[in-house]
């Protein structure tokens, strides 16, 4: 029984139940029957849809929605407007006419956020047909338009301090949305009267619509203007931040999110049950420091032996000042390893399901009760690289790294772990 290689098995399984092109495709039948009723004899009317697709799914979402939508009317792709992170958008996509695509920056805002969010407003004002959005995780930090007493830079450096300070994703886009004029539902002020239709990939806890993609469709909920503000913010931001703005969403208007972390570990456990292991799924999303997060699963996945520990994640790293390589990740990975040094046939597996973990190209680490042995071959202490968060350079040595590559997909983190009770 290769343990290793059935981890990493049981993370794809998880990555390719939430894959956007499928999940969309499963979605829009139903959809497009319910919503565009009077429309099916006569499919012109699919055809003239607009399609926004942004975030780190978008692409696949997107393609999702083509397969879909081409079948159906056999007349001419609908014009979609496509904006996802650097390196997420194939050569095929700015081949196609049909698709306006724009890259631009994650996780902290620059320049070409700012231009992808007015692409967003020009091109909803370009028509008044109805409208498909495909929304997934990294929307926020994708496309922005700042309230005007707002600059870029102070964008990144809000956006740069509260991601160095651990501050969970409602929290910070709590605070995105009283600098933006298109999050918490701003962005119906350009949509107009038209129908519009938004599917989602969850990428946050709850599955919040709110919170996903800090709502650019969905305003918060009545609060007042410092209730949802973290008292540790710096009092000049805080004093700078703007009050909840007040919009109502069109009659007309139908969402779904159909794809989350629960199926994904769901997707997880099916495999892993099929390869004759023991299964035992947590329904509670593990949250907090990535290090109190690793310490707690090895902790349940020791009390638990012979048996395929899955959890869901979305864990925070408080930075040095000097940060080295890596991402959330890869630094439960590392804490998860102290955890395991010395047992036999002990695993934790620790990946970001997007492909990325941090601003590496790693999705994430799988490692084991010798991990620590293989990087101090090279120099590496698991205990001072986990302080100057540097990871990435110690898992790069001890040769635990997952590499993906573009997933097509984004519903937070998943940990997978086994430990045999003759380690």
């Amino acid at each position: 029984m290769d343990i290793r290689h059935d981890l990493l098995s049981f993370f794809d399984a998880a990555i390719q139940a939430v894959e956007g092109k499928q999940v969309v495709e499963q979605a829009l039948p139903e959809i497009v029957q319910n919503q565009f009723d009077d429309s099916l004899s006569d499919t012109t009317a699919l055809a003239d849809i607009q399609i926004v697709a942004i975030g780190k799914a978008a692409e696949s979402m997107l393609q999702g929605a083509f397969s879909y939508l081409e079948g159906i009317t056999r007349l001419r792709t609908p014009k979609a407007l496509l904006i996802s992170k650097t390196g997420h958008i194939s050569p095929e996509s700015y081949q196609n006419p049909a698709i306006n695509c724009i890259e631009s920056a994650h996780p902290v805002p620059d320049e070409t956020s700012l231009v992808a969010g007015q692409s967003l407003i020009t091109f909803l004002q370009s028509s008044e047909v109805p409208c498909l959005f495909l929304i997934s995780g990294g929307t926020s930090s994708l496309v922005e338009v700042l309230n005007e007493d707002w600059s870029l830079q102070e964008l990144q450096e809000i956006t740069q301090w509260m991601l160095a300070n651990a501050y969970s994703i409602e929290q910070i886009n709590s605070v995105r949305c009283r600098i933006s004029s298109i999050k918490a539902g701003g962005l119906w002020r350009y949509l107009g009267n038209r129908k519009a239709i938004c599917l989602m990939i969850s990428d946050v806890p709850d599955d919040d619509v709110r919170v996903i993609g800090s709502g650019l469709l969905f305003p918060e909920k009545q609060r007042t203007h410092s209730n949802e503000i973290p008292n540790s913010l710096p009092e000049h931001w805080k004093q700078k931040l703007s009050p909840s703005i007040t919009t109502k969403a069109n009659k007309d208007f139908y969402w779904k999110v159909i794809a989350s972390n629960t199926q994904a570990k769901n997707g997880a456990a099916k495999l892993a049950k099929q390869k004759g292991y023991a299964v035992q799924t947590i329904q509670e999303l593990q949250q907090g420091l990535a290090v109190e997060v690793a310490k707690h699963c090895v902790q349940m996945a020791k009390e638990n032996p012979n048996t395929v520990m899955i959890w869901g994640a979305e864990t925070a790293v408080i930075l040095p000042e000097s940060v080295g390589r890596g991402g959330r990740n890869q630094h439960l990975a590392l804490a998860a390893a102290i955890e395991l040094q010395g047992l036999d046939n002990a695993f934790l597996l620790s990946a970001g399901t997007d492909g990325t973990d941090g601003v590496t190209d790693d999705a994430g680490a799988i490692v084991d009760g010798q991990s620590l042995n293989r990087a101090a071959v090279d120099g590496y202490l698991a205990k001072s690289s986990l302080k100057q968060a540097d990871s990435g350079h110690f898992l790069c040595a001890s040769g635990d790294l997952i590499s993906t590559g573009v997933t097509g997909t984004n519903v937070m983190d998943v940990i997978i772990a086994f430990v045999s009770d003759k380690g």
